[in-house]
């Protein structure tokens, strides 16, 4: 909420621009085409959110500069912001393709609006800072953080430019305030996290660790006969269930989210408990060693063998 208020104050204009998929927090403007939750229960918006602030909320397709260019033609001066996940992770882990990000950061600039990069799940988790930094070209106005700052205790935070962050008040005329706001122990747990992982070697085990996962599913996939791929993007990954290619929201709703979630309740009965959601990320941790992971591709390997279309 913070950073799209900012963004309106910052540009005077109006509307926002999402990616179908991106799940970016529950408040109104954002609760469109959002994913997890709403693509597993096959929920596209919630009730309760009027349509007068939905529809100022325009939606394109991930990985499509296509869609985004579109929406700008659409809204002439209208979009405040196009706001997205670098990696998303609730449609399922679906990497950029290759320069979207950085074209992207460079159509949003070219049209006067702002780039908000909603870090909350891979901020400090697939590099010791910001996703958007291992894309060189892409230059966000606005960074969004959460969960890993704050060592697993709530906490949210938003990052900027010294001009936008100013309009912030007192300084500024932009109202934020919450009961947690600044709450010394998520913080304090938060500082304790980010010491760990500037320790030598972290991110290279946990990139090390995710990698064996992903190889192990896809050859559990291939020695089973079953129609699917593994997206990963550093510690983030997910199995997709008959889709051999998944790019965006479109592609990921065509996985059988039926077949994943039988697969689901045979990895619990071997003691292995990932997502149960076609459309959620599996987040490789330090705790993860290579006893876990190799277990964790047996059962998958089990399951995907013991699972059929009946």
């Amino acid at each position: 909420m913070t950073a799209l208020r900012l963004a309106r104050a910052a540009t005077g204009r109006p509307r926002i621009l999402k990616f179908d998929g991106c799940y970016h927090g529950h408040s109104d403007a954002l609760l469109v085409r959002a994913g997890s939750g709403g693509m597993t229960l096959g929920i596209a918006d919630s009730a309760g959110v009027p349509d007068a602030i939905a529809g100022l909320t325009a939606v394109a397709r991930y990985n499509s500069l296509a869609s985004v260019e579109q929406c700008f033609a659409a809204f002439p001066g209208e979009i405040a912001a196009v706001i997205v996940e670098p990696v998303p992770a609730n449609m399922g882990v679906v990497p950029p393709g290759e320069n979207f990000l950085g074209e992207l950061s460079a159509l949003t600039h070219r049209h006067g609006a702002l780039l908000i990069c909603d870090e909350v799940i891979t901020g400090f988790r697939l590099r010791y800072g910001a996703a958007y930094e291992s894309y060189r070209s892409a230059d966000p106005h606005l960074l969004m953080f959460g969960k890993v700052i704050g060592g697993g205790l709530p906490i949210g935070a938003v990052a900027g430019r010294a001009e936008l962050m100013d309009l912030l008040a007192p300084l500024g005329p932009v109202y934020q305030a919450g009961t947690l706001s600044g709450n010394p122990l998520s913080v304090r747990a938060g500082i304790e996290t980010l010491k760990i992982l500037r320790q030598p070697g972290i991110y290279e085990n946990l990139e090390s660790a995710a990698a064996r996962l992903a190889d192990g599913l896809r050859m559990a996939l291939r020695q089973n006969h079953q129609l699917g791929c593994v997206n990963r993007s550093g510690s983030l990954l997910t199995m997709f269930i008959g889709e051999n290619n998944v790019t965006d929201a479109e592609s990921a709703r065509r996985c059988d989210s039926k077949r994943f979630a039988r697969i689901f309740h045979r990895l619990l009965e071997r003691g292995i408990y990932v997502p149960p959601s076609q459309f959620e990320a599996m987040f490789v941790s330090i705790a993860h060693g290579k006893a876990e992971i190799d277990r964790t591709i047996e059962a998958a390997d089990e399951a995907l063998r013991a699972t059929d279309d009946r």
